[in-house]
């Protein structure tokens, strides 16, 4: 079954390495690997290799790094790898000339339930906005991001206090094996859609940026803590903390919720030797790990060990 198909993926992060890993493991033959180009990243600019290339040339994978999907040379090399069918997996939006190609079309994995979450950063969202649940889709790739007709859909629960690291993994599994029933469905031409509603209450999984990753303190406790979880490990909540003349650019990673009736000053922080907790408008957001400029993220404690705050520090 595994050899009726000629499989092309598409891909760059982590996520779409153990996707890819599990369509090897079982035996489809997958004639090519397109993931982003060479980019400087970091402090010293190095060039950065994606994961995606990383593992293909681990595994000796034919792969292509266009910097234009449109480029002549590029789709004739796409063309002669004779690929009937392309997967993509959190890569870039596609041009019709590139996902009309197959002969059986082009599938992308999504990690959310759609409708929901289309977009840049789903599993963040979902934890941001407080979803008891998520999931991952298998749809084929139209004119659109993230609309076209879904293959299947698999569900799973996320736990009140998961970030959003460990919900990537969960999805990464996931949905290998929905990728896996979707090219058996497709491999025995078996394969039904289904059309995306489309209404006003369907949420968005925004790019991630600066502003709002950025923590509201007159929020509620559990809102300031979706958004910590939803950010950890990557990019990571932040405010300000001022104490005095003093005021530093804070990354906050994890955190607790305190429900607790108090007059304080909302973003007024209170301290003990082991605790910092920060004032909100239901009662308390109690952080256990953060990072300070020019430092290495720690637990609370071991920050305090270091640093007293006086009675007027406060965030924002």
């Amino acid at each position: 079954m595994t050899d009726k198909l000629r499989i092309v993926f598409m891909g760059t992060p982590d996520f779409a390495v153990g996707i890819l890993d599990t369509i090897l493991k079982n035996n489809y033959n997958v004639v090519g690997i397109i993931t982003a180009a060479d980019k400087p990243a970091g402090r010293g600019q190095k060039i950065k290799f994606s994961a995606v290339k990383e593992f293909a040339l681990q595994n000796q994978l034919p792969l292509l790094q266009p910097v234009s999907l449109k480029d002549e040379a590029f789709l004739s090399e796409l063309k002669n790898l004779n690929a009937n069918l392309h997967i993509v997996v959190a890569f870039r939006m596609l041009p019709k000339v590139v996902w009309d190609m197959p002969a059986l079309g082009t599938f992308n994995l999504h990690a959310s339930l759609l409708p929901e979450y289309r977009g840049a950063a789903p599993i963040n969202w979902a934890i941001i906005n407080g979803e008891s649940k998520t999931g991952v889709t298998t749809f084929f790739i139209d004119d659109k991001i993230d609309t076209g007709a879904m293959i299947l859909s698999d569900e799973i629960p996320i736990d009140e206090n998961e970030n959003a690291g460990q919900l990537h993994d969960r999805l990464m599994e996931l949905g290998s094996k929905t990728v896996i029933r979707t090219l058996e469905m497709i491999a025995e031409g078996d394969v039904s859609t289904q059309i995306q509603e489309d209404n006003a209450s369907i949420k968005t999984a925004y790019k991630l940026n600066k502003e709002n990753c950025k923590i509201d303190w007159t929020k509620s406790a559990s809102v300031v803590h979706n958004l910590i979880r939803g950010l950890c490990p990557y990019p990571a909540s932040w405010c300000y903390i001022k104490d005095n003349e003093e005021e530093w650019n804070v990354k906050i990673y994890e955190s607790e919720v305190i429900i607790e009736k108090h007059g304080l000053e909302i973003g007024s922080i209170h301290c003990t030797k082991k605790e910092l907790k920060i004032a909100v408008s239901d009662g308390f957001v109690k952080i256990l790990s953060l990072q300070f400029p020019g430092k290495k993220r720690m637990n609370t404690g071991d920050l305090l060990n270091g640093i007293v705050f006086s009675a007027f520090a406060k965030a924002y």
